[in-house]
């Protein structure tokens, strides 16, 4: 669906995203991890049309959407979330989602003064659709409740939510499960597996929850310094030395090294005792 093919994003000397390639296939869940200032949201940030990339294309369903605005790719069905939400906080959480469609009949002062029954009648379709998405999420309590007084959780399955408002082709999610108690991560983790399963939803998802990425996503992506570092299933990528050396830095992933040569060392000995010898522990004569 997605194909980045040697992107770069400068900004003065610094190489945010420095030659990223990868791909993100129709009806995966791909995780997108690495340490921090790895490029990670500002590879979304230029995917998603949020900033111009130096140089290196973007295609969508072989489309060439490199450097498009984000309105345009919101009508193609790419979406993204951020790492902080971005809510209307003084209206309820079901006119939040009524919000999102765009191109609505009401948005004109004409229809307003005019057609006040074709504003009403696309009012109740928009606040039943509301109303299926909150059962979705499971946050029907919550559809009276001002935005604003929601919890950090809470405000990410309202964004989730704003993306089924549309008819969303693929979502790109950046840090979903920060701030989010593990109750309601699981919650969102649960919808995210619904919405690809039983609507066929594409996302990428950032995120430094290893659980999380590794109940979700296959495959998952790992950048390093602006670039793609290495691509896998969960449990190949958390195996692979560069990915250690990219998180824990050479000197301490030698440091580990060394403790478990050191720890494997001491378990071969079969219990022998500092200051009794080399044979000690080992069933030698008397």
């Amino acid at each position: 669906m997605i194909r980045v093919e040697n992107l770069h994003k400068h900004f003065g000397g610094f190489r945010a995203v420095d030659g990223a390639s990868l791909e993100i296939a129709t009806g995966s869940i791909t995780g997108l991890i690495g340490p921090n200032g790895a490029g990670k949201s500002t590879l979304f940030n230029v995917i998603a049309g949020v900033h111009k990339p130096t140089s290196g294309r973007v295609t969508m369903d072989g489309e060439d959407i490199t450097g498009l605005p984000p309105h345009e790719l919101f009508h193609k069905g790419l979406l993204r979330t951020f790492q902080i939400a971005h809510e209307f906080p003084t209206m309820t959480v079901r006119e939040n989602l009524m919000m999102v469609p765009g191109g609505q009949s009401g948005e004109t002062l004409w229809n307003a003064w005019f057609n006040r029954g074709q504003i009403a009648r696309e009012e109740e379709a928009l606040r039943k659709k509301a109303d299926e998405v909150l059962e979705f999420l499971t946050i029907t309590h919550l559809a009276d409740e001002y935005a604003g007084n929601l919890s950090g959780g809470q405000k990410k399955l309202l964004e989730l939510g704003r993306t089924m408002m549309v008819e969303a082709k693929i979502v790109f999610l950046d840090e979903v499960g920060a701030g989010v108690n593990r109750t309601l991560l699981n919650t969102i983790g649960d919808a995210i597996v619904r919405l690809n399963k039983e609507r066929g939803y594409t996302f990428c998802v950032i995120e430094h929850d290893m659980d999380f990425i590794g109940r979700l996503c296959n495959p998952v992506i790992v950048m390093a310094e602006g670039k793609v570092l290495a691509e896998g299933s969960p449990e190949e990528v958390l195996a692979n030395e560069a990915v250690i050396e990219a998180y824990l830095g050479t000197g301490l992933k030698n440091k580990i090294k060394a403790e478990e040569a050191l720890e494997s060392q001491r378990h071969e000995t079969h219990g022998a005792q500092p200051g009794l010898g080399d044979e000690a522990g080992k069933g030698g004569a008397a």
